[in-house]
């Protein structure tokens, strides 16, 4: 089983998935319960919807030298970041990610573990 099938399976903690362009294609019940989104808010939207504005600059600019190059830099250990809620708070959580190729794509995944009180 690959990483992202893994985080697929993911039952406990809030996971979403992404494809290439960007777009989420997933969220699980975790993520909905724990930042208010619906899975029909977020899926065929972009990433950016739930990511703090003064992360947005940061993530495209590492998304897009991901697609161009491969070369991972923050791939498969956790990163302290945030999520933004429904409401536009954002919450701290802490994001593992990981990448996989299919069928000629990349799809991207992330448990997401929110901070604790």
């Amino acid at each position: 089983m690959t990483e992202v099938e893994g985080i697929e399976r993911e039952s406990t903690l809030p996971v979403v998935l992404v494809d290439d362009l960007g777009l989420v294609s997933y969220v699980n019940g975790p993520f909905t319960a724990a930042f208010g989104w619906s899975a029909a808010d977020l899926v065929g939207k972009a990433l950016t919807t739930i990511i703090p504005d003064h992360l947005r600059d940061a993530h495209n600019l590492g998304f897009s030298r991901f697609l161009m190059t491969g070369q991972p830099t923050l791939l498969g250990r956790p990163l302290e970041l945030g999520v933004k809620t429904r409401e536009g708070q954002v919450v701290a959580a802490e994001h593992t990610i990981f990448a996989e190729h299919r069928n000629g794509r990349w799809i991207f995944g992330a448990k997401i573990r929110p901070a604790g009180p």
